[in-house]
């Protein structure tokens, strides 16, 4: 296990977990942001990312590292 303690990186779960993750192959999910009421949609997305929990402080240097990378590839 790495360092990261994110429980959305596969790299953190059970194997078993990852693995049933992945027999599902794609199927989509009975919830998220597509199965929500249209009028919550629109109430998220005006917040135009504001919502988010984010993973970076404002004006932080990783934010600022993280967008100079941009979609670099690794």
């Amino acid at each position: 296990m790495t360092d990261n303690t994110n429980p959305g990186n596969f790299a953190n779960r059970p194997k078993e977990e990852v693995q049933a993750a992945a027999s599902k192959g794609g199927q989509a999910s009975s919830g998220g942001f597509a199965s929500m009421d249209p009028d919550k949609q629109r109430e998220i997305a005006s917040e135009g990312g504001k919502a988010s929990s984010g993973s970076f402080e404002e004006g932080s240097e990783a934010a600022k590292e993280a967008g100079r990378k941009g979609g670099q590839a690794s």
